[in-house]
């Protein structure tokens, strides 16, 4: 019973808080990744409450760790005074083989760390699944939902039948 109550978000089962649904478009995801984010208590009841924003977000590898920039989780009314910024920059919980594969995949192959869904796990802990990926080009993105739109009016024409 706790655990379906942790799971529920403004009506959602599934867990998820946020997701950053541009950056599919604007990005090639070539590998993801499930890291932790390190949170103080206003900022997970705020989390519960669904109000979370990671569109602008992006992850950086920066002095030995891994830390998500840009990202807003909103202040929650009730901590009052003892309340969280909600710019701020938060440390992401990989372990050490992982940080290394990330900053030497940012480094040598000029890739960027993305973050794609912030959600909370089967155990109640906030998650968020970072992808390691490369900028597209404005005809690579036409192209891409070109294929897209195909696809899905195939599917249509297909189900007529």
């Amino acid at each position: 019973m706790a655990k379906a109550k942790n799971a529920q978000i403004k009506g959602r089962t599934d867990g998820l808080i946020a997701e950053n649904r541009k950056s599919r478009r604007e990005y090639s995801v070539e590998d993801t990744l499930e890291a932790g984010v390190m949170l103080v208590g206003s900022e997970v009841k705020s989390l519960r409450e669904g109000k979370a924003n990671i569109a602008e977000a992006y992850a950086s590898v920066e002095q030995g760790e891994l830390w998500l920039i840009n990202s807003e989780i909103q202040t929650y009314a009730g901590a009052n005074r003892f309340n969280h910024e909600p710019r701020r920059r938060r440390k992401l919980l990989v372990s050490k083989r992982e940080l290394a594969k990330l900053s030497q995949e940012v480094e040598r192959a000029g890739r960027t760390i993305v973050p794609l869904k912030l959600y909370f796990n089967d155990k109640g802990r906030a998650k968020l699944l970072i992808g390691v990926a490369t900028g597209r080009k404005a005809h690579d993105k036409r192209e891409n939902e070109a294929k897209r739109d195909w696809a899905r009016d195939k599917a249509r024409i297909m189900k007529g039948r």
